[in-house]
């Protein structure tokens, strides 16, 4: 039996925890970057479940498959602005590692839902 609902997929359940994540740690950035980098940051990580979330209810393999790969390019923004962030000295190291290995499981979980998904639409 197959997913019925997008907040079955664990990729959109720790994406949701990335967004989190990400809303925790922008609440301490300079009051300069509430409108910077921080509200690009918050919008990169909401971008991946909603992408993920949006391309679940398309009901089509492809463009499904469309979304997951806007998600994931999200994902690497969010990665990016992170290291800016860190560089910036906006949050720690630490703070960034956590990120990271967050983003790390979630891109794994994209590429997996990927190719499921591919391997689904190949003919046997």
């Amino acid at each position: 039996m197959g997913v019925r609902n997008y907040r079955e997929l664990i990729a959109w359940q720790k994406g949701m925890a990335l967004v989190e994540e990400i809303y925790r740690i922008t609440k301490v950035f300079p009051k300069e970057e509430v409108f910077g980098l921080s509200i690009q940051l918050r919008r990169a990580a909401v971008s991946i479940p909603s992408n993920i979330a949006e391309g679940q209810g398309r009901r089509s393999t492809r463009e499904f498959l469309s979304f997951l790969s806007i998600a994931y390019g999200s994902l690497m923004e969010v990665e990016t602005q992170v290291c800016i962030a860190t560089r910036l000295s906006y949050i720690t190291e630490a703070e960034c590692e956590a990120v990271m290995t967050i983003t790390a499981e979630v891109g794994r979980l994209l590429n997996g839902l990927s190719r499921s998904l591919r391997e689904k639409g190949q003919p046997r």
